[in-house]
């Protein structure tokens, strides 16, 4: 017996919207809350620090459960970047808010080098 082609769901489809940020740090609450920092803490610090630097960059600090490690006196993030790589990041949540950004936004030369073909062909 053939099925009924009235039967058939169309596939879902997927919409898009424009982000306002460009990258994603995911912080783990639990670490924090064991440093004694106050909840948003970590995001202040980054956000006052690429005030400071004048990156230009645009981030979403998101609060999150466990990362996995747990470390002594440091506060595990990942970003986009160190969980393509298989990375998490561990902070010291008393560093300076530059030294922080540093961290999680490594400088433009450490592009790899399809970003890098990428930013050849855009200023061509």
């Amino acid at each position: 017996m053939k099925p009924d082609p009235a039967d058939r769901t169309p596939p879902p489809t997927v919409r898009t919207a424009k982000a306002k940020f460009s990258e994603v740090v995911a912080v783990c609450t639990k670490c924090a809350k064991r440093q004694g920092l106050s909840k948003r803490a970590i995001r202040d610090r980054v956000k006052a620090g690429l005030k400071q630097g004048g990156s230009g960059a645009k981030l979403r600090v998101v609060e999150t459960g466990c990362l996995g490690p747990c470390p002594k006196r440091l506060v595990a993030v990942a970003t986009g970047a160190s969980v393509a790589a298989g990375r998490i990041l561990l902070i010291d949540p008393t560093a300076s808010p530059d030294a922080i950004v540093a961290l999680l936004l490594p400088p433009r030369a450490n592009l790899g080098q399809d970003e890098r073909d990428d930013a050849r062909d855009a200023a061509a």
